[in-house]
């Protein structure tokens, strides 16, 4: 079951777009995700930047998961709507990604090219921002979480980004493409990571 939770389009918006498209963990979103429930939350920024956030639990270990997000060069046959990707420099603990994808639906469909900064933090966090491509704003966050949920132990993944392309694209168009997008990159990653740990 996929849980989706939008802010009104025509509402409120965040002001702070540092804490804006955070994706928090309640207790009662844990208990959720931990009993086989998918959550995803789409926030109207300031700017006509959007936010979208969304986590799933994954019966595999930290190091799994790591593992596969980490694969830089295999990404385009992890991820869905990602068409080629390429580790292209180390510096420690920070990797500089080049990326392409296939953005958008229908008529509206292209293809954007980025060169993402991800600094990497072993097995809980990837923060990652573009250093150049086609959006204005692109930046965000995975975070691994080891938990015990129904079936076992494993990870809660959660995505959190902020993003506004360069091009034409209405916002309510993007938000639409995330909410789709999203899902599909969760259960992507719980479909190859759990049976690699058995799960």
């Amino acid at each position: 079951m996929i849980i989706l939770l939008c802010s009104p389009v025509h509402g409120p918006v965040h002001e702070n777009l540092e804490s804006a498209g955070h994706m928090q963990l309640t207790t009662d979103k844990k208990a959720r995700l931990l009993h086989g429930e998918l959550l995803v939350e789409i926030d109207w920024l300031t700017g006509d930047v959007i936010g979208a956030g969304g986590s799933v639990f994954v019966k595999a270990p930290p190091e799994v998961v790591w593992g596969m997000l980490t694969d830089y060069g295999n990404l385009h046959n992890t991820m869905p709507k990602v068409t080629s990707s390429a580790l292209v420099e180390t510096d420690g603990a920070t990797r500089i990604i080049e990326q392409t994808g296939r953005s958008g639906i229908f008529i509206f469909e292209r293809t954007v090219h980025f060169m993402l900064k991800v600094d990497e933090e072993y097995p809980t966090r990837l923060h990652f921002e573009q250093v150049s491509g086609d959006f204005k704003v692109y930046e965000g966050n995975w975070f691994l979480e080891a938990a015990t949920g129904d079936g076992g132990t494993g990870t809660l993944v959660t995505y959190e980004a902020k993003m506004k392309p360069n091009f034409f694209a209405p916002p309510i168009l993007v938000s639409f493409v995330q909410s789709q997008d999203l899902p599909a990159i969760l259960r992507s990653i719980r479909s190859y990571c759990e049976p690699l740990a058995g799960g």
